[in-house]
């Protein structure tokens, strides 16, 4: 819902063109500022734990004033409401005085007001009238009269709504469209060959259960990450980040998506529940902390991939293959190198400087990409020791098909990093395989080969 750009004016005051403009901050800003402000502030704590309790003992004040004292906002990068904005900057090119109105602190509008060079703040109650009287900015517009934009300050406006979220924003803030890693639950119902209706309902309800913990986590990041998002060339656009999705809706929506994972992991088994949990813990740990740490934030997504294929083993109930779990390691490692390795070579065909989270460096992208590929033959190396083993003999009928799958997965990793390479990879690499017409071909070959053989 964009803010009213309905102009109130006084009647009996001078020419509307000649008046001062006062915006309403629910106008101007899509995001309620007071809530940013504290999201920041956790955000901080969190990443700096230490820093910040030192500066509460040190400070003394309320949680509050703590919190806003820890908050680093961008004001440049603020979701703004284009129209409204523009209307306040065409205001300043007539040279009428522009001013920004709000019901909350005015340390943080007072920045804004100063970003954008208005000529001030005024602090007003629900009904449009100014809380400091002496105050000389709203001694002038008494003088004068204004033209106000935003919700009309007999309606309770002056300060960021929570805005109707559409069904479709939904939808990208919880990253629905990543559910497709999840279905490497249902790898251990296919190479266990458990083709039965009960294996198959539990593995559905562990895909159910992986999926909400992974909204939960992808809403919890995207607060926690607010600030970079923003400064991202293509993050800046998600939900939260562009305004889209209030800040409170998401902090709601955390715990019940947690909760509702945690209900369906319970339902299938006690320690498909402690892998859910693990599964939480890890991507809580690294929201916080284990991204920004060199090579080990690709060790902890190849271990996100692999906690769903051994949920999924976990959920029917079957033992999971050593060679499948060194396989899915290897695999997996190189797939999060790739993703890397994308993120980098973006930035560096944009002319962006190194990422501020992420401990790796534009120069880096030739290291990364070697790791990429060795990782990715080294997975293919095992899957041949795999074929040759007795173990093969045991499950498939006509064992020597699965050699067909040696130059399926060469060509599916390598086009993965082929593709990164070029900066057309937007996505995760699962998640990009699933919108690839090459790659959908060579995952479906690759499954009929391996059902052919059994």
């Amino acid at each position: 819902m964009q803010a009213s750009a309905e102009i109130v004016t006084p009647s009996g005051m001078p020419e509307p063109e000649r008046l001062p403009l006062v915006i309403g901050l629910d106008g101007l800003l899509r995001s309620n500022l007071d809530r940013e402000v504290q999201v920041s502030g956790i955000a901080s704590f969190l990443h700096s734990p230490r820093e910040a309790l030192t500066a509460l003992v040190r400070g003394g004040g309320s949680i509050r004033e703590w919190l806003k004292s820890l908050s680093q906002i961008d004001y440049s990068k603020l979701p703004y409401e284009p129209e409204v904005l523009n209307l306040a900057l065409a205001a300043r090119a007539q040279a009428r005085k522009v001013y920004l109105a709000t019901k909350q602190d005015t340390t943080h509008a007072a920045a804004i007001a100063a970003h954008f060079a208005f000529d001030g703040v005024i602090a007003m109650d629900a009904h449009g009238a100014p809380i400091e009287a002496d105050d000389p900015h709203a001694q002038y517009l008494k003088q004068t009269g204004f033209d106000f934009v935003g919700s009309a300050p007999a309606a309770g406006g002056l300060d960021s709504p929570e805005r109707r979220t559409s069904f479709r924003t939904w939808l990208g803030a919880l990253r629905v469209y990543q559910y497709a890693k999840n279905t490497l639950v249902f790898v251990p119902f296919l190479t266990a060959h458990q083709f039965n209706m009960a294996s198959l309902g539990n593995a559905a309800l562990a895909f159910f259960a992986f999926s909400a913990a992974a909204s939960s986590a992808y809403l919890l990041n995207d607060i926690l990450d607010l600030q970079a998002d923003r400064n991202h060339p293509t993050k800046r656009d998600r939900a939260i980040a562009s305004g889209r999705l209030p800040i409170a809706s998401a902090l709601a929506a955390v715990p019940c998506l947690a909760a509702a994972s945690l209900v369906a992991a319970a339902g299938i088994s006690g320690l498909f529940l402690a892998t859910i949990v693990a599964y939480l813990v890890i991507t809580v740990a690294y929201s916080l902390h284990l991204k920004k740490m060199l090579l080990i934030d690709i060790i902890a997504l190849a271990g996100l991939y692999t906690t769903r294929i051994l949920g999924g083993a976990i959920a029917i109930n079957v033992h999971l293959s050593e060679w499948l779990l060194i396989f899915s390691l290897f695999v997996f490692t190189s797939l999060a190198l790739i993703k890397r390795y994308g993120e980098l070579t973006m930035r560096h065909g944009a002319g962006l400087a190194d990422p501020v989270n992420r401990d790796y460096r534009i120069s880096d992208l030739n290291i990364v990409a070697v790791l990429a590929g060795a990782c990715g033959m080294n997975a293919i190396t095992i899957f041949s020791l795999y074929i040759s083993s007795p173990t093969v003999t045991d499950l498939y009928s006509s064992p020597a098909l699965l050699w067909l799958l040696d130059p399926l997965l060469l060509y599916w990793i390598g086009r993965a990093l082929m593709i990164a390479h070029r900066q057309e990879m937007h996505d995760d690499p699962i998640v990009y395989t699933f919108k690839d017409w090459p790659s959908r071909i060579t995952v479906a070959l690759m499954t009929c080969v391996a059902l052919a053989a059994i």
